[in-house]
């Protein structure tokens, strides 16, 4: 009997339309959630856990410190490099997983309330094994960022997770426990010294960092380059009446410049200059002169402050746990006019 192929292909229509009806529906697979605020991530897809050791990193702007990021990656235990930041692309991507020995790096751009606390934001914070905060403008990330799932995430990563933790420029500016904000415009340091009440010197205790290694300290960069040597005597003057009789310290960096501090609290310097390190002589004593309106006499017989003065090729380690070294010298300020004096030898 001879079918025709025209009847075999109906016959195989057929069944194939009762089959279909028959079977359970296909359902394509579902891909994974991707983090909304991601700008990309380069190098392996899936996250991956590293040992990690903790270290921090204060770099002061323009071309990042090699050594610095290097010094980091080796800490991360080649796992997962996050970077965060409110404005800016995915730059550091390419130039950090480019270094090698990272099983991914991944850029965040964090600029909303919704995006501090989103999950996934969340999630890829802590399965990070580094972080580094990107330059922009500290008081964005002070606004977003402080007592969200951010905050709570850096928290873990520091004093848990134990992970290598840096920043640069206004990623630096954020690091210790006091700040400056710079919510209200910036100051120069004659602004500062002739008015430390400018109502642009704005200066506070932060919560978002915070790191162990910086208690009583406020951090600054650009620093010779943009001259701020007054505008940090400055802020601390104004932080006189948060620091409970406790030292106030300080670390400014200059440009091109990092100082990296290891797990046990030493700090050496990379990079092409200087890494400035001030700490007051008398906790229990106040500016002879701090008033609104009216120039800085910080003085206390020409030592107010301690200063040193530290940069790659003469790179002593510095202990952050004491700050008992040798100092170069005092900053002091008369009348708004700061004064540096070099011990004999220095």
């Amino acid at each position: 009997m001879h079918i025709s192929r025209h009847f075999l292909v109906l016959i195989s229509f057929f069944f194939l339309i009762i089959y279909s009806c028959s079977a359970e529906p296909i359902t394509p697979p579902i891909p994974p959630i991707q983090n909304p605020y991601s700008l990309g991530r380069v190098g392996n897809a899936e996250d991956t856990q590293k040992e990690t050791e903790m270290g921090l990193v204060l770099m002061g702007g323009s071309t990042d410190v090699d050594a610095a990021m290097g010094w980091m990656i080796e800490r991360s235990g080649g796992g997962d490099f996050v970077i965060i930041r409110v404005s800016g692309g995915d730059g550091y991507n390419d130039y950090l997983y480019n270094m090698g020995g990272l099983n991914s790096v991944e850029t965040l751009r964090i600029n909303t309330a919704e995006a501090s606390n989103d999950e996934k934001v969340f999630e890829t914070l802590m399965n990070a094994e580094a972080l580094f905060i990107a330059g922009g403008d500290q008081s964005q990330y002070l606004r977003l960022w402080e007592g969200s799932k951010v905050e709570e995430a850096i928290q873990y990563l520091i004093h848990e997770k134990k992970i290598p933790i840096g920043g640069t420029s206004a990623g630096c500016a954020i690091m210790g426990e006091f700040v400056y904000t710079g919510e209200n415009g910036s100051v120069v340091s004659q602004e500062a010294l002739q008015n430390p009440f400018d109502e642009r010197l704005t200066v506070r205790r932060s919560s978002l960092i915070n790191h162990p290694f910086l208690q009583n300290t406020i951090t600054d960069q650009h620093f010779s380059q943009r001259n701020r040597e007054g505008r940090l005597v400055g802020f601390l003057a104004r932080l006189k009446n948060l620091s409970d009789n406790q030292p106030l310290r300080a670390i400014a960096v200059d440009e091109k410049t990092a100082v990296v501090i290891d797990k046990n609290g030493q700090a050496k310097v990379f990079g092409q200059a200087n890494a400035f390190y001030l700490m007051e002589t008398n906790a229990d004593q106040l500016p002879e002169i701090l008033q609104i309106q009216t120039p800085l006499t910080w003085n206390l017989d020409q030592q107010a402050l301690n200063y040193k003065t530290v940069n790659a090729d003469e790179n002593p380690s510095l202990d952050l746990k004491t700050w008992n070294w040798e100092w170069d010298g005092f900053w002091y300020v008369e009348k708004g006019d700061l004064k540096i004096i070099a011990e004999s030898g220095n």
